[in-house]
């Protein structure tokens, strides 16, 4: 029984030495002197202060990607003891002691050295040879402007780390899929492809290119799978159902739970609450919460309240109104009710309270018990510091002539009747019944007499009236619209008249706890949603670039300078590596369709095995490089060079492969293979001296003299080339 003992357990592993080799060389050009320079270096500033926010538990937005590649440079500065107290003002700032540089930099410099063994490990996947591997990862191993994001607290690297593994993950899934279908790694490989995409889309938004294209080629491959007789229909049903669960359902699960950890780890209220709904930030510890803590639930007739715009652009204001009138006659001559201003101001204030009245009573405190107001029924407003009642009539917005203009309503003794009778529409009711809530429910305000609806246009009212936000009467609303839409923030039940002081609630009010109304899938979809739309910083920036200057590279950036020696560090991409790249996707492309052509006229260049893997190759790495390049010509946002790595990583993969097939397919005699090979060594020599030239501009550990830095410039590298060699 225990004969297994008398011989000794034995483990044998493949060790691929050219792996090991390439991770080492990676790991040692990514981490040599990665705490150097001890200074914050452009983006470090931007991403520093949200690494910050995770330190002290506070609640942030960043409209530039998911929260994922923010929580993986904060597990640096947890791992490395940060407590979060820095002051990311400016770029260059030397870093305080309590600040590990080493442990923020440290993911980035990782994910950006196994990109290296990776580049290799995708081109023998694919298929090609040894030495085409290599000389994909040795082209990772030395491009200068992918050392330099992966030296630094940037996302780059990072996004292009998933990326690779998706497409890496997916061709050892696919291998498998040709081999042992359902077996352990094939479902490994499988789940990590959906795993791998999932993280490229947390990490930055433009990962779910790469998904997309991943998504391309397992459903191409799907469809054929459909085709095999082979197969009988219960297994291309498993088939199908696997791959819809690994690469739909998991990466849609791993996308939640990113956005679940996220809110969990930023629980407190903090600079970019105002962003969010009333109910999102009470669910936030402090800051709103603080104030609406134990405010009635149910508005009633009398209550005071704000009522907070649910549009909030261009910023996040409140109903408001103060003794200041509309001027009689406006600058191009239009005349106006000369009644009180009502606006829309963004900061807390006292004429921002409300007192909700019954049309049929006069008293303006609450009654005991308090009488609940309801979808349908008809209110009256009055300002609580003026007394006067919220009015809107036929009369043009001073802004939108086209709108109506409201206004509290003066007695003028003039024929302008008061019309201040407002019907309440609950937005989100759950029945026609359903009562008006604190935070909780979004209305609208529709003036009975008109029908026009109580919305937020967005304009700024001039200095007469303080450069507030104008508030008008919309006739034209028929469905739903933010900017018609306002919930009660703060709110408190009105006292008696004769408590003076106010200090003793008149009845004791239901306790409320927005946190729990407040589903998770309710703040995902939130803060999701406001990810989505928010208004990117669209002026220029000084190195801020077009997609067409990427390609040519005539175009860099600064990022960081030694305050007292002139040694600097700045993103530059090796010259020789990103023309070669660019002229091997020509190459491909030309060839590509050369042969698709002559296939179509029955003449086959190619072995069958030979193309279906030039064009599994085209797919994942032309294609790589089109999906996230094509789209920034199409984005409305600030542009860097930095933007372009993912795309050029694909053209790097794609470079060897036509190298390849250059010397396999088209070099048909020894001869010309060796002039090709002399030709491929003079090449890599030149763009290994490019890599050297600029190593100082790399790591920035060289002081530079201005003949030297100008020397470095890129209209000029073609000059040192040429005279070189």
């Amino acid at each position: 029984m225990l004969g297994f003992l008398k011989h000794p357990v034995v483990v044998t592993a493949d060790i691929n030495l050219n792996v090991v080799a390439l991770t080492a060389m990676g790991l040692l050009s990514r981490l040599w002197q990665l705490s150097y320079p001890r200074a914050v270096v452009f983006d470090e500033v931007y991403y520093g202060q949200y690494i910050s926010f995770y330190m002290k538990r506070i609640f942030f937005l960043d409209g530039s990607g998911p929260p994922f590649g923010h929580m993986l440079l904060a597990l640096g500065g947890y791992l490395g003891g940060f407590d979060g107290n820095f002051l990311w003002n400016r770029i260059g700032a030397e870093y305080s002691s309590n600040v590990p540089v080493w442990s923020l930099r440290l993911l980035p410099a990782l994910t950006g050295a196994l990109s290296v063994p990776m580049a290799y490990q995708i081109l023998s996947e694919l298929g090609f040879s040894h030495c085409a591997a290599m000389g994909a990862a040795l082209l990772m191993l030395i491009e200068n402007a992918l050392i330099t994001q992966s030296r630094l607290m940037l996302l780059e690297s990072v996004l292009i780390f998933f990326n690779l593994l998706a497409v890496l993950s997916y061709l050892k899934f696919s291998n498998s899929q040709k081999q042992r279908p359902f077996s352990p790694s094939w479902w490994f490989w499988l789940t990590l492809t959906g795993v791998a995409c999932s993280c490229a889309v947390g990490v930055k938004y433009v990962g779910v290119f790469t998904y997309l294209l991943v998504l391309a080629v397992a459903g191409v491959h799907a469809w054929h799978l459909i085709g095999d007789r082979s197969l009988s229909n219960v297994s291309v049903l498993c088939h199908l159902l696997a791959r819809a669960a690994a690469l739909l359902v998991v990466p849609a699960a791993m996308y939640l739970l990113f956005f679940y950890v996220h809110l969990s780890l930023v629980y407190r209220s903090g600079p970019h609450d105002q962003i969010m709904s009333s109910a999102f930030q009470a669910s936030l510890e402090g800051g709103l919460a603080r104030i609406t803590q134990g405010q009635p639930l149910e508005v009633a007739y009398g209550s005071q309240v704000t009522l907070k715009n649910v549009f909030g652009k261009p910023a996040p204001c409140w109903l408001h109104s103060h003794q200041s009138t509309y001027p009689m006659i406006y600058e191009n001559g239009r005349g106006s009710s000369h009644q009180q201003q009502v606006t829309c101001y963004p900061f807390k204030d006292v004429n921002n309270w409300w007192i909700v009245k019954d049309p049929g009573r006069h008293q303006l405190v609450v009654s005991n018990p308090p009488r609940p107001v309801r979808h349908g029924d008809v209110v009256q407003l009055v300002h609580g510091m003026t007394t006067r009642f919220l009015n809107t009539h036929d009369v043009a917005a001073p802004l939108s002539p086209h709108s109506q203009e409201v206004s509290c309503y003066i007695d003028y003794n003039i024929s302008m009747p008061p019309q201040n009778l407002w019907r309440l529409d609950i937005v989100n009711r759950d029945s026609d019944a359903g009562v008006w809530k604190t935070i909780l429910s979004e209305v609208r305000l529709v003036h009975v007499n008109t029908s026009a609806v109580l919305k937020l246009s967005g304009a700024h009212l001039p200095d007469w009236g303080f450069r507030q936000l104008e508030v008008v009467g919309e006739k034209l609303s028929r469905g739903y619209h933010e900017s018609t839409v306002w919930n009660v923030e703060e709110h408190r039940y009105g006292k008696s008249q004769e408590q003076k002081e106010r200090e003793v609630e008149l009845h004791s009010p239901t306790q409320m706890d927005v946190h729990r109304n407040l589903s998770f899938l309710a703040r995902f979809l939130e803060l999701q949603w406001r990810m989505l739309t928010a208004k990117s910083d669209g002026s220029e920036h000084k190195y801020s670039s077009s997609p067409l200057d990427w390609v040519t590279l005539d175009t860099s950036i600064a990022y960081w300078l030694h305050p007292r020696t002139s040694a600097q560090i700045h993103l530059l991409g090796n010259v020789v590596i990103w023309a070669s790249a660019s002229l091997a996707t020509v190459v491909y492309a030309l060839l590509f369709f050369w042969y698709l052509l002559r296939r179509r006229r029955k003449i086959c260049d190619l072995p069958e095995d030979s193309w279906l893997r030039w064009v599994l190759a085209g797919a994942l790495c032309a294609g790589g490089w089109a999906v996230n390049y094509v789209p920034f010509f199409l984005m409305e946002k600030t542009l860097f060079l930095y933007h372009y790595l993912p795309a050029l990583t694909f053209q790097i993969l794609l470079l060897p492969v036509v190298l390849q097939h250059i010397s396999d397919h088209l070099c048909r005699t020894q001869l010309l293979r060796s002039l090709f090979s002399a030709l491929l060594v003079a090449w890599y020599s030149c763009a290994c001296h490019v890599f050297n030239t600029l190593r100082p501009l790399t790591y920035g550990d060289k002081s530079l003299s201005p003949s030297e830095l100008k020397a470095l410039r890129w209209k000029d590298s073609w000059d040192i080339l040429i005279r070189k060699y």
